[in-house]
């Protein structure tokens, strides 16, 4: 579970803090750059289970893939920054297995990420890249400093409790600060709250990726689980067509970023009955678990009077189906975007075994505004429930969304609400827009924030504007006008607009307001 992040020197982000709750709704109008939070989260992700120069190129541009990783850097002008760095504070999960199998159990779940990246071109002699690794550090938070770290409402004898563990004081991968000789050190992973015993050492200018990328359960078992984490931090772009496919009998029963597996992972899901946990026979767990499915999605859509797996033996195929109240029957590919949609969140909620970090671009896609709420609950839903302690029936679970829609900022609760805004910023001689991130006052970001690390504020106007969207009739001269006027054919018709209409431009702000 990501807490906070800092980030300085990637893209547009320079001096970015940003702390984070189980859910987060970050909203921005088109342009701003709000998606390179997501990017700088994609990134870090991908170092962690990736060489350098395969993560970087793993990240979009503007044109929606990387070629050049200078691309990646904060750039003024013609010039670009020299580094880009990143601070992480995340929770971790106490148990987990490498890619051998070999199982480790952390002696401290809360800990801080630092990298920092150089850039020093493609033709550094000996150098496995363009990109360089001026620091990495993996340090632990200790149990009594949660609370100034942990700023986000939750049950501290329960939650808290359950999910920060250990209580170590030395770090698990550091830097020396010597040039032009730098050395990462991984240290060894014990009980001892000293961390003691001889460190593994490695040249910085040589590594073509993390020192966290590459370990092992033997070395570390925090740093394996740190990296675990780390790497579940993806994006999920749901996509129809992946949505809609049956699923072979060796399909992964994973639900895929892009939505694919759907079929095989609710499959596995309704067999494996570790939703309830207290005994009926398999075939009642799987009813259950269907049901479930079913009375979740009747939330989107009301003619819902079943959800299944067929199982094809013929084919050897899995396929999703829903059937209506008529009794008539649907497999995947005859179902909306936006429900296949809602369905696979509905089973990523019931998956005990899906964990991390979820980011979702404008998840309102495909959805009715009047619906939008009950898509909004499941996201919720879906995150880690800071009441309860962590375990099968609550995993520690995150999501970030990010928005452009007035319909979405109005319904999310007010304390998980990030306005995204390019600020006129000032560095020496250099004068650029950065992207900052701001919340509502009042909030637990801006009132239990220390004194010197306070976020931006959303002013009541910014609020206001972004849920009024939609002016009443302009002048004339209104630029929307003049267009109109230079580009239709109808230039010498004045139209209007359905919101200019006064039996309904009446009921816009009042609909909009918040309920009392």
């Amino acid at each position: 579970m990501l807490t906070r992040l800092k980030v300085s020197g990637f893209k547009n982000l320079v001096d970015v803090d940003v702390r984070f709750g189980p859910f987060t709704c970050i909203a921005g109008v088109n342009g701003v750059g709000k998606s390179n939070l997501f990017d700088a989260i994609h990134f870090l992700s991908a170092l962690a289970d990736r060489p350098l120069l395969e993560g970087a190129k793993s990240v979009r541009d503007e044109s929606g893939r990387t070629t050049d990783v200078r691309s990646l850097f904060h750039k003024v002008g013609t010039d670009y920054d020299h580094k880009m760095s990143f601070e992480a504070e995340m929770i971790v999960p106490l148990e987990g297995s490498d890619d051998l199998g070999q199982a480790a159990k952390a002696t401290t779940t809360f800990l801080r990420y630092t990298l920092v990246l150089g850039y020093r071109g493609e033709d550094a002699p000996g150098a496995p890249g363009p990109l360089e690794i001026r620091k990495e550090e993996l340090s632990p938070i200790r149990i009594g400093a949660a609370p100034k770290h942990l700023l986000f409402p939750h049950n501290v004898s329960g939650w808290r409790r359950s999910a920060v563990l250990g209580r170590r004081v030395k770090p698990f991968i550091s830097t020396s600060a010597s040039e032009p000789k730098r050395i990462i050190k991984l240290h060894q992973d014990n009980q001892n709250s000293t961390g003691g015993g001889r460190a593994l050492e490695r040249s910085a200018f040589s590594l073509p990726r993390t020192v966290l990328s590459s370990v092992t359960a033997a070395e570390s078992p925090t740093a394996l689980l740190a990296k675990r984490e780390m790497a579940s931090w993806r994006p999920f772009q749901l996509e129809p067509s992946s949505l809609r496919k049956p699923d072979e009998f060796t399909a992964p029963a994973r639900l895929g970023a892009d939505g694919s597996h759907l079929a095989s992972t609710l499959y596995r899901l309704a067999r494996s009955g570790s939703s309830t946990g207290n005994g009926e026979s398999q075939t009642a767990t799987s009813e259950i678990i269907y049901a479930q499915l079913a009375n979740r999605l009747a939330e989107l859509v009301e003619d819902i009077r079943e959800v299944r797996v067929d199982r094809d033996e013929r084919r050897e195929l899995y396929t999703v189906q829903v059937t209506g109240m008529d009794h008539t029957t649907y497999s995947a590919r005859a179902l909306s975007d936006g429900t296949l949609r809602f369905l696979a969140l509905a089973v990523l909620e019931l998956d005990p075994e899906a964990q991390g970090l979820l980011c979702l671009e404008e998840p309102e896609n495909g959805i009715h505004p009047r619906r939008i709420q009950a898509m909004l609950g499941l996201l919720q839903d879906i995150a880690t429930d800071p009441d309860e302690p962590i375990g099968p029936d609550n995993p520690l679970r995150q999501v970030i969304v990010n928005t452009h829609s007035p319909v979405v900022v109005a319904q999310v609760p007010e304390d998980s609400l990030l306005l995204a805004q390019l600020k006129d910023t000032v560095s020496g001689e250099r004068r650029f827009k950065r992207l900052s991130f701001s919340c509502l006052p009042d909030t637990w970001r801006e009132s239990k924030s220390p004194p010197d690390e306070k976020p931006g504020t959303i002013s009541r106007g910014d609020v206001i504007g972004f849920l009024s969207p939609i002016a009443p009739e302009a002048e004339s001269s209104a630029p929307h006008l003049d267009y109109a006027t230079k580009h239709t054919k109808r230039a010498a018709v004045k139209t209007r607009r359905v919101v200019d209409r006064g039996d309904i431009s009446t009921w816009l702000i009042p609909e909009a307001a918040p309920q009392k």
